[in-house]
């Protein structure tokens, strides 16, 4: 995809006991399109929650792991996650508050 879109950049949150435990410190964890910047996740953050102001972004990606059925060989998707730090004043997304 050469031109990402606002909405096509956050895929899903990722909802697990270690995104849970960083909740306090505003920190919050989404799975991201792999081509996404840094850049693009905090302006899509901005946008989609309102009141939410990014501090900072940290980003991970993973490799498609390698799977066989039989003979045949493939890989699954890659996958990107980033860590959204928002800052002090800024509102929480109310998407994590009831978990």
């Amino acid at each position: 995809m050469a031109d990402l879109k606002y909405y096509d950049v956050i895929l899903k949150p990722v909802i697990t006991e270690a995104s849970m435990a960083v909740l306090e410190d505003k920190k919050y964890t989404f799975l991201v399109h792999p081509t996404a910047t840094k850049a693009q996740i905090a302006d899509a953050v901005e946008k989609m929650f309102d009141g939410a102001k990014v501090e900072s972004v940290n980003t991970m990606n993973y490799a498609g792991k390698g799977k066989r059925r039989g003979m045949i060989e493939g890989k699954t998707a890659k996958k990107k996650k980033a860590v959204v730090k928002l800052t002090a004043d800024s509102k929480e997304i109310e998407l994590f508050m009831g978990m």
